[in-house]
């Protein structure tokens, strides 16, 4: 088998396992989600989707994060949303962020896609962070970026990953739908 092949399905199986506990609210998907992403970094690389590869790292520290976030909250770090101030600034970000990976990639190296690829790669760290901090908008960003990648992926020639792509853009929603269901639940409970 391919190592690249072998690479990508191992990758795509303990990501799978990452958003699947993530969804249950359970510590144990940031060691999947960093397992997944350290595999991702090197098969990316080898795609020249650079700004993913970068995402991918990023993914290992925000791992990191999260798990260190959700240790301190305990399993009660309650689902929260933010205010639309805070989230515009967020997608300000996003849109910056964005503007600065394709312009570097696209003047300085031979990525393929830099525009729609930095546009993933910077929205995606956004929504982790608010991944991390457990806010319910962090399943709207998710939904975008895993309906984006899915594009992205296949014009790399990445089936499987484009396949854990579709995947992934149907549990986002699923996702948003368990926390939205939580945080009411929450904020009902008389205790």
């Amino acid at each position: 088998m391919d190592t690249l092949l072998l690479v990508e399905i191992i990758s795509v199986v303990f990501g799978l396992l990452f958003l699947l506990l993530l969804m249950r609210e359970n510590i144990w998907c940031w060691a999947f989600g960093i397992a997944s992403s350290a595999l991702s970094v090197y098969l990316f690389i080898a795609a020249k989707l650079y700004s993913e590869s970068i995402l991918y790292a990023f993914y290992v520290i925000i791992g990191f994060y999260g798990w260190i976030t959700w240790k301190r909250g305990g399993t009660e770090l309650p689902v929260i949303e933010w205010k639309r101030w805070k989230l515009a600034i967020a997608g300000a970000i996003g849109i910056g962020g964005s503007a600065a990976l394709a312009w570097f990639f696209s003047t300085f190296t031979d990525a393929n896609n830099p525009y729609l690829d930095a546009s993933t790669t910077s929205f995606s760290f956004v929504a982790s962070f608010l991944e991390a901090h457990k806010v319910l908008s962090t399943w709207w960003f998710w939904i975008a970026i895993n309906g984006t990648s899915i594009y992205l992926y296949l014009l790399r020639d990445l089936q499987i990953y484009s396949g854990l792509m579709v995947v992934y853009f149907v549990l986002s929603i699923a996702g948003y739908l368990q926390w939205k269901k939580r945080m009411n639940a929450k904020q009902h409970d008389p205790a």
